[in-house]
C-alpha cells in the first residue's frame, strides 16, 4: 500500500501505521498505535489529514448507505461515502446536496470535519448547517450520537473539527429538492475589482450560486478582472439534453510545474476573453466540479507539489485587503489559473473551528518554488492578519501558529473536545 498523501503532495510525511477500516474490522481500533487520525479520499490539502506518528485510519471502507428517505430527502450514510456516490444515488430521485465543495470526490466525513462550503454559501451556509446527526467513535471505545444543540457541545466541535474529536462513523444529511440534474448558468465579464463588488452584490440578491474567476496577474486599472459565474437549478422541463461525462487524466508525475509566469499569463488572457453566452443550460457536473473531469490534475504542478492559499477577510476590510493581496501576488509574478473569489453570507457557522464566516474568500494555487513561495506567503499572511482574517486549515500546509490562533479564537476552548487518542500534524504545528 502506498503512503497516503494530501492532494497537493505537501508536506511529505509518513505515519507509523495505516489501517483500513471496514464494518468487520472496527473492533481493532483500541489496539492501534496512537495518535489516530481519519483519512478519507485524500482531497484535503496540507497536513490536516496527515500524521507523522501513530495510525492513519483509512475510511473509504466505511462506504454503506444506511437509510435514504426519498420523500423527505433525508440520507444517512457512513463517513467513507464520497459526495459523488451520494449524488449518483439521490439526483435521480430529485434531491441534491445543499452545500458542496469544488470536488465531489471528497468523503462525507471529510466534508463534515472541514465544514466545506460551496458557491451558495450566501444562500445556504456551509455543509455543517445540513447535518442532522452524526456518530462519533472515541478512542476509549465509546460511541456517541451527536445532534445540533446537544448539551455536551460535541456536535459543534466536530463540525469543522478537523477530525480531532474522534472517528466519524456515519452522518445524517438533509438534502435539498431539485427537478432535474441541469442548471441555468450565466457568465458575466467584469473589468476590475470595483466592477466585481457591484456585480456580485446584485447577483447574490437573485442567484443562489455565485463565484468569480479572476486574473490574479492583472494590474493597474485591470486589477481583479474576471468572470462571474452564477447559477440556479433548472425548473421542471418536458425535454432536456443528454449529458455524457468525459474525463481526461494526467498519466505521470511531471518533473517540473507546467504553471509558470508565461503559461499563466497566456491562459488568463485567453480565458478572460473567451466568448461568453449570457445564459446556458448546463449539467450540474461541469458547473460544480469542472476539475473532476481531469484525473490527477494535481500532477501538472510537478513532483514538488503545490500550495493553496485560501483566506477569508471580514466585510469591512475586504475591498482594501483583497486589492492588496492581488497587488502583492502580481508583483511576485506568482499565482494560479484557478483564482477564485467569492463572498460568504452572514449565516454563522455551527462549528467552533469552521472556516466559513461573513466576508470574502480568495483562493489560489501556487507551485512549490521553495523559499520564494514561502516569502510570498509571509507577505500575504501580514495582509490577512492586519485585516482580521483567517486561513483555511483544510487547504493549508504552512500557516504560522500565531495566524491560526488569531483567526480561530475558540481554539483553546475547542481543546477540551479533542479525543486524547487523536491528533494531526496540522494541530501539533499550530498549537504547540
Amino acid at each position: 500500500m502506498s503512503t497516503p498523501r494530501s492532494w497537493n503532495r505537501l508536506p511529505r510525511v509518513k505515519p507509523n501505521a495505516v489501517y483500513a477500516l471496514s464494518q468487520r474490522g472496527d473492533c481493532m481500533l483500541d489496539t492501534l498505535p496512537r495518535p489516530l487520525l481519519a483519512y478519507g479520499n485524500g482531497r484535503s490539502y496540507g497536513d490536516v489529514c496527515l500524521t507523522e506518528q501513530g495510525t492513519l485510519l483509512l475510511t473509504r471502507g466505511l462506504d454503506r448507505f444506511i437509510v435514504f428517505d426519498r420523500k423527505q430527502g433525508i440520507l444517512c450514510c457512513e463517513a467513507g461515502v464520497t459526495l459523488a456516490e451520494i449524488l449518483a444515488l439521490v439526483v435521480p430521485h430529485g434531491w441534491f446536496l445543499p452545500s458542496t465543495p469544488g470536488t465531489r470526490l471528497a468523503t462525507v466525513g471529510g466534508s463534515v470535519a472541514n465544514d466545506v462550503h460551496g458557491k451558495n454559501h450566501h444562500a445556504m451556509g456551509s455543509f455543517g448547517h445540513h447535518v442532522r446527526a452524526l456518530e462519533l467513535w472515541r478512542s476509549d471505545g465509546s460511541v456517541i450520537e451527536c445532534r445540533p444543540g446537544d448539551s455536551v457541545g460535541l456536535f459543534s466541535a466536530t463540525i469543522g473539527g478537523l477530525g480531532l474529536t474522534g472517528l466519524i462513523r456515519w452522518v445524517e444529511l438533509q438534502l435539498m429538492p431539485i427537478h432535474n440534474p441541469w442548471m441555468w448558468v450565466e457568465s458575466q465579464r467584469f473589468a476590475n475589482l470595483e466592477e466585481f463588488w457591484a456585480l456580485n452584490r446584485r447577483a447574490e440578491a437573485s442567484w443562489p450560486y455565485s463565484v468569480a474567476w479572476i486574473d490574479c496577474l492583472a494590474q493597474g486599472k485591470a486589477q481583479g478582472r474576471g468572470i462571474l459565474l452564477t447559477g440556479q437549478h433548472a425548473p421542471a422541463q418536458a425535454e432536456l439534453p443528454v449529458f455524457k461525462e468525459y474525463s481526461k487524466r494526467i498519466p505521470v508525475d511531471l518533473p517540473f510545474s507546467m504553471i509558470n509566469g508565461l503559461s499563466l499569463r497566456a491562459f488568463n488572457t485567453l480565458y478572460y476573453w473567451q466568448p461568453l453566452k449570457r445564459q446556458v443550460l448546463t449539467h450540474y457536473v461541469p458547473y460544480f466540479y469542472p476539475l473532476d473531469a481531469i484525473q490527477n490534475w494535481n500532477r501538472i504542478y510537478g513532483r514538488n507539489g503545490f500550495y493553496q492559499y485560501q483566506c477569508v477577510i471580514p466585510p469591512c476590510e475586504a475591498e482594501a485587503a483583497i486589492a492588496s493581496l492581488l497587488d502583492t501576488i502580481a508583483r511576485y509574478g506568482e499565482g494560479s489559473f484557478l483564482a477564485v473569489l467569492k463572498t460568504f453570507g452572514s449565516k454563522p457557522s455551527l462549528g467552533m473551528l469552521s472556516f466559513p464566516r461573513p466576508g470574502t474568500t480568495l483562493a489560489l494555487d501556487f507551485p512549490n518554488r521553495g523559499d520564494k513561495t514561502l516569502r510570498l506567503f509571509e507577505r500575504l499572511d501580514a495582509i490577512v492578519r492586519e485585516a482580521g482574517g483567517a486561513l483555511y486549515p483544510g487547504k493549508d500546509a504552512r500557516m504560522p501558529a500565531s495566524l491560526f490562533q488569531s483567526g480561530y479564537p475558540q481554539w483553546e476552548a475547542f481543546d477540551k473536545y479533542i479525543d486524547p487518542g487523536f491528533s494531526s500534524r496540522f494541530w501539533q504545528r499550530v498549537t504547540l
